[in-house]
């Protein structure tokens, strides 16, 4: 599962990469909580021995939300953010997701391009504000988003 987006390789992440990808997210001012040491359902991309970009996934049965996309500053613009996304999306759909839920302060208008549309925070199931995202992590004003992968 390695794919090439110039420099970077985008692979499925490690236990090993958690500090890494911690970093990249704290350095975005990104939240942290409720990240899972193991980074189950993650990829992560990296230029040498460099992480310079992760997404993932928390799954609740055929709904999952989506976190933690980032990608380093010296790394924007190039098109890895969309590698990453359009990996974590087949990764979705091979897990048998169904719909896909994201919170956003900040990149509103670049998730369109991948089906995903604003919604209002009440039609988001159950299930998935019990995540630490919904919970506080990201802020109240922040906007939901959902992409249907059926």
């Amino acid at each position: 599962m390695s794919a090439d987006s110039g420099a970077a390789t985008v692979r499925p992440a490690r236990a090993a990469d958690y500090p890494a990808v911690v970093g990249l997210l704290e350095a975005a001012r990104l939240p942290t909580a409720g990240l899972s040491p193991s980074l189950g359902d993650f990829l992560v991309a990296g230029v040498g021995d460099s992480l310079v970009g992760a997404v993932g996934l928390e799954v609740y049965g055929g709904a999952a939300l989506l976190r933690s996309a980032v990608v380093a500053p010296e790394e924007r613009g190039h098109g890895l953010g969309a590698v990453l996304l359009e990996r974590l999306l087949q990764h979705a759909r091979n897990r048998g997701v169904r719909d896909l839920y994201l919170l956003t302060t900040t990149a509103e208008g670049w998730f369109p391009r991948f089906g995903f549309a604003r919604i209002g925070r009440e039609t988001v199931p159950a299930a998935l504000h019990a995540s630490a995202e919904f919970k506080g992590a990201c802020p109240d004003s922040a906007v939901a988003m959902h992409a249907s992968l059926g």
